[in-house]
């Protein structure tokens, strides 16, 4: 009787083991698809308001030789390169059509972005104001995370994401 009872507890401390082990395989699985479902969201979803950044350039050395800042007060609007990180702070000058996309013909080439399709949007200024349409890209332009289904008027401080690039829209 003895041997039986001491057989019990050794297996039922055996398959306790086992079960934490098993719990704990469980929940090491969930954690990795909630990252991987944050992974995919943070990549998929449009732009929205984001915070200011500390380590901001200062606007002089915003500008580059391509796009020099115009002398024009205040008429003029620009697109200023929010995101991908590493061409922050280049600057678009919107005072004539222009075409965004990976074409190397485009406007505003975005030949570094996976995402925009090779005529991804049109800006047209209008009486002083500029409007963004989508070209029928695959992935969709958004201004201030709002898909654009039709022109849609741009305004100061508005973002404009194209593919995985985000502008903002300055003055």
């Amino acid at each position: 009787m003895a041997a039986e009872l001491h057989a019990a507890v050794a297996t039922t401390g055996y398959s306790g083991a086992v079960r934490i082990v098993q719990w704990c395989v469980i929940a090491l699985v969930f954690l990795f698809f909630l990252r991987v479902i944050r992974a995919v969201w943070v990549e998929v979803r449009p732009a929205g308001p984001r915070q200011a950044r500390s380590n901001a350039r200062p606007a002089a050395e915003q500008r580059t030789e391509e796009s020099p800042a115009p002398r024009r007060k205040g008429r003029v609007l620009h697109l200023d390169v929010v995101e991908p990180a590493d061409l922050a702070g280049r600057r678009f000058e919107i005072d004539e059509e222009l075409t965004i996309g990976r074409s190397p013909g485009c406007g505003i080439s975005t030949s570094y972005d996976i995402y925009s399709s090779t005529l991804h949007a049109r800006l047209v200024p209008e009486g002083g104001r500029v409007f963004v349409e989508d070209l029928g890209s695959t992935n969709g332009t958004f201004v201030n995370s709002e898909r654009v289904v039709k022109p849609t008027k741009l305004g100061k401080g508005d973002l404009l994401q194209v593919g995985g690039t985000v502008f903002q829209v300055r003055r």
